[in-house]
């Protein structure tokens, strides 16, 4: 079934991966109250969506690695089931997360391979204090090489 992205809850949380602000505990209470959002669909895409930005909270998630076949151990390019676990167990509804996942032979494996991020974001209280957590998992940047 398909549903107008007008049809979403006025302040609800949308996942979205252009958004200028960290997901973090911050926004468990819009989340709860209106709820999380996240969208089936090409990110491509997503930014051809208008009329969404007044009505919701966006917010990015912070860097993790995919566990789906199709983007396995790449950082940032999450299935739909990945990002909604991942927003959920920040929020510190971990056993939400696994049931999602569940459904999934590669969901226990995203688990698994993220512990350690997905931890540290839940105990993070804020945007900023999860943008600072992620620079600890993320690869160093290659320095580009003098030339000589």
């Amino acid at each position: 079934m398909v549903y107008s992205p007008l049809a979403l809850p006025s302040g609800s949380v949308l996942l979205d991966p252009f958004a200028e602000k960290a997901l973090s505990q911050e926004d468990f209470s819009a989340a709860k109250a209106r709820g999380l959002v996240a969208l089936d669909c090409s990110w491509k895409k997503f930014k051809q969506i208008s009329g969404l930005k007044k009505r919701h909270v966006y917010r990015a998630l912070p860097y993790l690695i995919a566990a789906n076949p199709t983007y396995y151990g790449r950082p940032t390019t999450l299935s739909t089931a990945e990002a909604l676990a991942a927003a959920l167990f920040i929020f510190g509804e971990k056993g939400l997360a696994t049931d999602i996942l569940g459904v999934f032979k590669w969901g226990p494996e995203f688990l698994e391979l993220n512990r350690e991020p997905l931890e540290a974001y839940a105990g993070a209280s804020d945007s900023e204090e999860v943008v600072a957590i992620q620079s600890q998992f993320m690869p160093p940047e290659k320095s580009p090489q003098k030339k000589t």
